[in-house]
């Protein structure tokens, strides 16, 4: 069911279809950008409010770490999911540059892990949620968002094709962006194998769009249900 996003799977569909083309960079551009607006929060665009200030600005610090049912996550895990996937995909792999996330951060946050928690289990996502700094959380991923477009902004049209270097998928390995866990290291793997147009399709707006249905899903569960998976 379609709690998220409207429009943006369309909008989605037709940037698949134009960001290889080199006479089109400039409308693939404003396309990915028009669509990873209504991703984040309106502060990181300007844009008026959306459907991110919507799920988000009235959430009780409790809600952020339920896990509704025993196939769900938590909101403070996909925020945090989907942060650390941009960060990691954009930053080191599409610009070729450090990512955001560093110490300070992990301090600020107060998280026990560096990667994109794909294997985590439930015991460790509820420690997360539980523990997580969520304002910081937002913050972060706030400054991922508008990196992200800083980046999309100054891509050439050769950019699109270029593929992803194996020395920037083993710097994502050496930092810490994903473990040695079979659930986490594939992505090392999937990412490997995209090009700049293929990343931008997948991290930050097709991803992004599925785990915050999934957010959009799990917070009218809370407000109408009164029995849950995990609390704590």
């Amino acid at each position: 069911m379609k709690y998220f996003g409207e429009g943006l799977s369309e909008k989605h569909k037709e940037l698949s279809k134009i960001i290889r083309r080199a006479d089109q960079t400039a409308q693939a551009k404003e396309l990915f950008l028009d669509i990873h607006a209504g991703l984040h929060l309106s502060e990181v665009s300007g844009v008026p409010h959306n459907e991110v200030d919507e799920l988000l600005e009235d959430l009780a610090p409790e809600e952020y770490a339920i896990m509704p049912a025993s196939k769900d996550e938590t909101i403070a895990w996909v925020l945090w999911h989907v942060a650390r996937i941009e960060d990691l995909t954009m930053n080191m792999l599409v610009a070729e540059q450090d990512q955001i996330f560093d110490e300070e951060w992990k301090k600020k946050l107060n998280v026990f892990i560096t990667d994109t928690g794909n294997a985590l289990t439930d015991d460790e996502i509820m420690e997360l949620g539980h523990n997580m700094n969520v304002e910081e959380l937002l913050r972060y991923r706030n400054d991922v968002g508008r990196r992200t477009r800083e980046i999309v902004g100054g891509l050439a049209a050769e950019d699109m094709r270029r593929k992803v270097k194996p020395g920037d998928i083993e710097r994502i390995r050496d930092c810490g962006g994903v473990t040695k866990q079979e659930d986490s290291v594939w992505l090392l793997d999937f990412w490997g194998k995209k090009d700049v147009a293929g990343l931008l399709l997948m991290p930050p707006t097709r991803h992004v769009m599925l785990h915050l249905n999934d957010c959009c899903k799990w917070k009218e569960v809370i407000r109408t249900r009164k029995r849950f998976w995990r609390l704590a």
